[in-house]
């Protein structure tokens, strides 16, 4: 059990969590939940033993390994699946000492304990996490180094999830993840076999892969059991009951005051107002829930409505290499008041498509057909790095209205969420999600006619999420949307366009559906068949893929080498005369290791003969 008693936590002076204590019982999946700054990063800190508490305590069971993502996105030359195979310690270990140990005891031993963590099944299980966080069987051998630093991070969250800890942290994971990557995970936390607990603003993540919510707020933990609905339901009610207890302690206060002010100076009831006096004083004070008002998000409508549609695109094809186009066959129409999500994996050519859209790229072929003085705001999660940040909100804002007065630089600042002293913070000091306010504000400064976002939730606390949804709504332009967030989506948009197979179609499916596909897809296939390759991933040619085959053949060479040793070295230990009658439990463990090392013997031969076909069906 994770034990929490009494905890206080105080970071640069700030007191983040107040001598709260709750208890987690083992196998419970949590979602801690809590707005942006409130300490629920530090708390992992703590647990992790990180960082010291300033009073109370954290205690978990002895022998509970404890897992998060890495800080750093891993880099080098190892493959991916080297990578996430390393990230199991014993394995990896257990696996070092029997390519040298000779001593037929400790031989029976190691494959002994092999079989009970089920080793030889361990690339199987990495490959299948690999895959259903979005990596080809061919990414899969290919090295970290080649990866971008968000894909590498998709590497160390797979690397996490594989070594199955006994208390597993993760913070946002959903960050690094497209909408397939966050269903993929979603069902994978549901069904996770030992305790974890996930930092997350993801509505339906919360609502189907948990079953308590830990709150933070104002410093203290509360601990509710259910998903996020139940969460709100049960919270909303703790509300109402705070407040008609506050409303009647507030009533007894006024009537035993009224009492002692009445009676105080008769000498026959004075001793009957000191003790009224002495009731006021035990007392205490309720606190009720005081709910943190959400600042609105708002978009300027633009000046006029334009006639649609106010895009066009016949059979349109784009990229960054006119040989070979990230998307073709593109054909489609956009009408003023639409709101559109598009689906499909991350590197299928989602950013390439916003991009067309937005008028960064040319296509190579076809027609683009725009409405005459149309205007595109263009947000990305990349640009919360190309704020100035030694200047305020005032700045940026002021950069764009020349020599407005000062008051109505002011006013639009607050318009945006920053208002008084917050306009002028720096920033370089604001929150992530503070920084995605100021850009959504400046990207749609001079009213659109259409907003484009990519990504807008990752640094956005739910509530801001439900306030972004409304902005959305209440935009009458149109609204292209890539996202991770479900609820988003369900939330705003009412098209839905697939982007995959090189090109883009419309879906007539809703999310449910679409969540059904992705699961049987990457469940049903540990090594998923190859993906259509984007700008970040620039498509291979086929000596290439015979490349990724000549690897994949010497890798099961190489396992099927070392498991044929492990064979000969159990044979050996076998042929002792006298093992049998001297020691036949050792006897029986050493057959039972056998049987299991026959078996990955047999795995690595049929793939070294798959991979062996497809390189000859590919040399031609």
């Amino acid at each position: 059990m994770l034990s929490i008693t009494d905890l206080s936590i105080r970071l640069a002076g700030r007191l983040l969590i107040d001598q709260s204590s709750v208890q987690i019982t083992p196998g419970s999946r949590v979602g801690m939940v809590g707005r942006n700054g409130t300490g629920k990063s530090t708390l992992f800190k703590v647990i992790r033993g990180e960082l010291a508490a300033e009073h109370g305590s954290v205690t978990l069971p002895p022998r509970w390994r404890v897992g998060s993502l890495a800080q750093e996105a891993p880099n080098g030359p190892e493959s991916l699946i080297s990578v996430v195979l390393k990230a199991d310690l014993e394995r990896d270990a257990l696996l070092a000492e029997a390519e040298s140990v000779t001593d037929p005891h400790r031989i029976a031993e190691i494959q002994t304990r092999l079989v009970d963590i089920d080793a030889h099944s361990a690339p199987s299980r990495a490959a299948a996490i690999l895959s259903g966080l979005g990596f080809s069987a061919a990414d899969q051998l290919r090295p970290c180094a080649e990866f971008s630093g968000g894909w590498r991070m998709r590497v160390a969250l797979a690397a996490t999830l594989f070594a199955a800890p006994d208390l597993l942290l993760l913070d946002e994971p959903t960050n690094y993840l497209d909408l397939e990557g966050t269903l993929w995970l979603e069902d994978h936390l549901a069904h996770y076999p030992r305790t974890v607990i996930v930092i997350s603003h993801d509505r339906d993540l919360l609502e189907s892969s948990v079953d308590q919510i830990l709150h933070l707020e104002r410093g203290k933990l509360t601990l509710y059991r259910g998903t996020y609905s139940s969460f709100e339901e049960q919270r909303a009610a703790r509300e109402l009951l705070d407040a008609k207890q506050v409303k009647r302690q507030e009533a007894e206060r006024a009537r035993l005051q009224a009492f002692v002010d009445r009676f105080k100076a008769k000498a026959s009831k004075a001793r009957q107002a000191q003790s009224r006096v002495k009731m006021l004083e035990r007392l205490k004070p309720i606190t009720a829930l005081v709910t943190e008002d959400v600042r609105e998000i708002s978009f300027p409508a633009p000046e006029k409505i334009l006639s649609p549609p106010i895009i066009a695109v016949d059979n349109a094809s784009v990229g960054y290499d006119p040989a070979t186009p990230v998307l073709g066959r593109v054909t489609l129409r956009i009408d003023n008041d639409d709101r559109i999500a598009l689906l499909g994996a991350n590197g299928n050519g989602k950013s390439t498509l916003v991009k067309l859209l937005a008028g960064r790229l040319a296509p190579f072929s076809g027609k683009v057909t725009r409405a005459d003085k149309l205007s595109i705001a263009y947000f990305a999660q990349h640009q919360l790095d190309e704020l100035n940040e030694d200047a305020s909100a005032y700045d940026h804002i002021r950069k764009l209205m020349g020599d407005a007065p000062e008051a109505k630089v002011r006013a639009r600042a607050g318009a945006i969420g920053f208002s008084g002293k917050a306009a002028d913070t720096k920033a370089g000091k604001l929150s992530g999600g503070e920084k995605a306010r100021l850009l959504l504000g400046l990207a749609t400064f001079f009213g659109p006619n259409m907003i484009i976002l990519d990504e807008p939730t990752n640094h956005l606390d739910i509530d801001s999420r439900a306030a972004l949804a409304e902005a959305i709504n209440e935009f009458p332009g149109a609204v292209i949307m890539v996202s991770h967030d479900r609820y988003l989506i369900e939330a705003c948009a009412e098209r839905l366009w697939i982007v995959a197979d090189r090109t883009v179609t419309n879906y007539d499916g809703d999310l449910d559906e679409y969540r059904r596909l992705v699961l049987s897809t990457r469940n049903a296939e540990p090594a998923p068949r190859e993906r259509s390759t984007p700008n970040e991933k620039p498509q291979r040619p086929k000596s290439d893929n015979r490349g990724s085959l000549k690897k994949r053949i010497a890798e099961a060479e190489a396992e099927i080498a070392r498991v044929s040793d492990i064979i000969a070295k159990i044979d050996t230990a076998l042929a002792l005369p006298d093992i049998f009658t001297r020691d036949p439990k050792q006897a029986a463990q050493l057959s039972k290791a056998r049987s299991n090392a026959a078996d990955a013997l047999a795995r690595a031969e049929e793939q070294w003969l798959e991979a062996s076909a497809q390189f000859d069906e590919a040399a031609g």
